[in-house]
Formats: C-alpha cells, sequence, structure tokens
C-alpha cells in the first residue's frame, strides 16, 4: 500500500524568523533616533531597549518600531526587509590566556565585542572611545580571570550576567545623571570563579554631543 502523502510544511514567514545581530541593531538604531527626536522619553527608550533584548523573532521586533519612522523619515520596512538586511562590522574578540590584554585610548569598538579571559586580565576602557553606533554590546566570558570594562560618566550602561563561585557586577545602572543622547553600553557575561565588573568611570565623559547628534541627523 503506498504511504499517503503529506505536503511539505510551510516556510516560516519572515516575522517568524529568529531576529539577528544585525536586526537589533538596526531597531536599536530607530530607538536611539526617536530618542533622539523627542518621540519617545527616556523612560520609553529604556522600556524598549530592553525588551529589544529579550524577544526571540524579527516580528516581535518590529512591533517595538511599529509607531516611529525609520531613519531618514520613512516608515519601518516590513518584516521581509530585514530577513535580507546587511550584517554590521565583524565583531572584534580580545582574549586573555594567562596573560593579560586591554582596549583603551582613542580607538573605534564595534557594535559587538567579544572578551574571553582564561586565567587572564582584560581592561576595556571605553572612556576616550569614538561611539559609532547607539549601541554597543560586549560579551564576557571570564574563568579564573579578571575583567574590568569602564564607560563615561553620562553613557547609559546595562548588565545581563551571572556567576558561578565567582562575580559579575555592573555599577551605574539607573543613574539619573546619564545623557539620552549618549550611546548605551550592554555588557553580557558569565564568570567562573573569576570577577566581572563595569562601571563608570568618575570625571570621564562624553563631549559635545548635541553638535555630534545634529551633524547625524543632518547627514
Amino acid at each position: 500500500m503506498d504511504l499517503e502523502k503529506h505536503p511539505a510544511a510551510p516556510a516560516p514567514g519572515p516575522a517568524a524568523l529568529r531576529a539577528s545581530d544585525a536586526d537589533r541593531d538596526r531597531i536599536a538604531q530607530i530607538l536611539g533616533d526617536a530618542l533622539a527626536e523627542g518621540r519617545l522619553t527616556a523612560e520609553e527608550h529604556s522600556e524598549r531597549l530592553d525588551t529589544l533584548y529579550a524577544v526571540k523573532t524579527v516580528g516581535e521586533l518590529e512591533q517595538l518600531v511599529r509607531d516611529l519612522p525609520a531613519p531618514g523619515g520613512v516608515h519601518t520596512p516590513p518584516a521581509s526587509a530585514y530577513a535580507g538586511a546587511a550584517t554590521g562590522p565583524a565583531a572584534e574578540t580580545i582574549v586573555a590566556v594567562c596573560s593579560s590584554s586591554s582596549r583603551k585610548g582613542r580607538w573605534r569598538p564595534g557594535a559587538h565585542t567579544r572578551a574571553v579571559s582564561v586565567m587572564g586580565d582584560i581592561t576595556i576602557d571605553l572612556t576616550q572611545a569614538v561611539f559609532e553606533q547607539q549601541v554597543t554590546e560586549i560579551n564576557v566570558t571570564c574563568v579564573l580571570g579578571n575583567v574590568e570594562v569602564l564607560v563615561p560618566e553620562n553613557v547609559t550602561l546595562r548588565g545581563y550576567g551571572s556567576g558561578v563561585l565567582g562575580n559579575f557586577e555592573v555599577r551605574g545602572e539607573g543613574r539619573g545623571e546619564t545623557d539620552p543622547q549618549a550611546p548605551v553600553v550592554i555588557v553580557r557575561g558569565f564568570s567562573l570563579l573569576g570577577n566581572i565588573e563595569a562601571r563608570p568611570k568618575l570625571g570621564a565623559r562624553l563631549v559635545d554631543l548635541a553638535r555630534k547628534l545634529r551633524k547625524h541627523l543632518d547627514g
């Protein structure tokens, strides 16, 4: 007897696709522009940014910017546009194995930086960095090591992580004096018998934010 043939299951629509880093970066840029233009309050921007990194599909990301114009004044494209979006710059990886490594001074961090410390020390100093995106994400894995992330005082700092017989600490979250025009730095990490610490560096601030923002919007 012939086996009964069943039609193949339809492929998931664009809205059901898993969101990529490029998808999240694009939505984060729209949210940042909306905050700068006064379309969102600082509280609304914070809430949507938290949701941005919690949802899993392109369709869920779309919901966050349904009521906002895309960059350039064009409304948000349909979900199918995100499926073919170009990926951002390659993520930088910083590794320290029984050694030390650092990034500091006048440097340009990418949208994604990965730090891996195994019995080593890593310092990521963003106090003089040149930010080229609204949201910068740092993913840290630390085993029997130490990783320190320093940011300017007026940058919004967020942390999501944990430690097993180790420490994961992000200080300065929820500070009232952060500048809504400044970039957002998100630190994600896992520490095993190690230490991960992110904090604002007292006295270090990004300057000329309004001028840089106007140049970005006019460009």
